[in-house]
This record gives structure tokens, sequence and C-alpha cells, in this order.
């Protein structure tokens, strides 16, 4: 679908030079003397590499067009994590740099989209809150003030994160899958 120059936004998926590409920053500008244009930067997601690149307004530019699926996280192994479709039972793998450090926030049976492109798999979205169990974490001190001070803790899947004093080792929490953020004790 084309879009125009102007339509831009961060986050969303480019065909450019023969390439899928993610938006990281888009600003407009509009100088003095001369056309308006718009300076993008972007990143390759099959090369990892990085572009900048400027659009005047008039230009068009192909949005890619992404089918999003819901599927259940199954397993793992040393390079893949397996993921099946609910309703058809199909069983797909999808390497495990795709999906990165949120690879650890998995559960069994956790439902993710996962959206392809060309019928290949490019990006996993988790819900946006997940359940942990803290393993350890340092004692409260006293005399800290609760609102602005927070210690560090290791969940049970090996990630760290900063917690309230009052958390301790074997509580369960709420994670925000996005930032990795403590969000509430349960």
């Amino acid at each position: 679908m084309k879009i125009n120059a102007g339509e831009i936004r961060a986050g969303m998926l480019l065909e450019y030079k023969n390439d899928l590409w993610q938006v990281l920053k888009s600003q407009h500008v509009k100088p003095g003397k001369g056309g308006a244009f718009t300076q993008v930067e972007m990143k390759s997601v099959g090369k990892n590499t990085k572009l900048n690149e400027r659009f005047r307004s008039n230009e068009t530019v192909e949005k890619a067009f992404l089918e999003e699926t819901k599927f259940n996280y199954l397993y793992e192994n040393e390079s893949y994590y397996f993921f099946m479709d609910p309703k058809s039972f199909e069983q797909i793998e999808i390497k495990k740099n795709v999906i990165g450090d949120q690879g650890k926030l998995l559960t069994e049976n956790l439902e993710v989209s996962v959206n392809f492109y060309n019928e290949n798999p490019i990006s996993v979205e988790l819900p946006n809150q997940v359940k942990c169990k803290i393993v350890t974490t340092d004692a409260a001190l006293k005399g800290q003030t609760v609102s602005s001070s927070y210690k560090p803790a290791t969940l049970d899947n090996g990630l760290n994160i900063q917690v309230p004093p009052f958390i301790e080792s074997g509580d369960e929490v709420i994670i925000d899958t996005r930032n990795l953020a403590y969000i509430k004790k349960i």
C-alpha cells in the first residue's frame, strides 16, 4: 500500500530498496527555502543495518502489509522457539534472534501475536503483562523511602529487574513485557 512521505511514523514497516525496513525515527522538516521533506531513520529487519533517508513531501513509499496470527508458545531448543496455532494445531519455529530478550518471558501456553511478512515470521508480540516469580532479591534497608528506592531482583527466568523494597524472594509479581519493569505484587 502506497503512503505519502509525510505519513511515515515511527514503528511502521516499509518496503524500500528491495528490503523490509522498520522506521525508528521520523521528522517532518519545513525549511524556509526549498520544499518540505521527511527525514527518516530506518533499520533493516533482515540485515540489522541502519539507513537515514530523506523523502520529499510529494514522494510515496510502500508500506509493508503484515499478517498477524495468534499462537501459543510450546517450548524451545538451542536456536529456536516453537509455537502452535490454537485453531489448526499447525506448529512453527522462530529463530531466537528474532525474539531477543523477550524470549525469556515466554511461558508454556502463553498466547502471543506473530507478525508474518511474505509468510515469514518477522516479530513476536507478547502480552503487555506477564506473571513471574522472584528467585532472589536483596534485603530492604531501614530508612529508605518507599517511593524512590528500588532494589535489584532476579526472576525465575534469569532476568534482572528493579523492585520496591517490600518485595521478597518467593513473591510473584506482574512484569511489563515492553520495558521489563515491575508493575505490582500478586
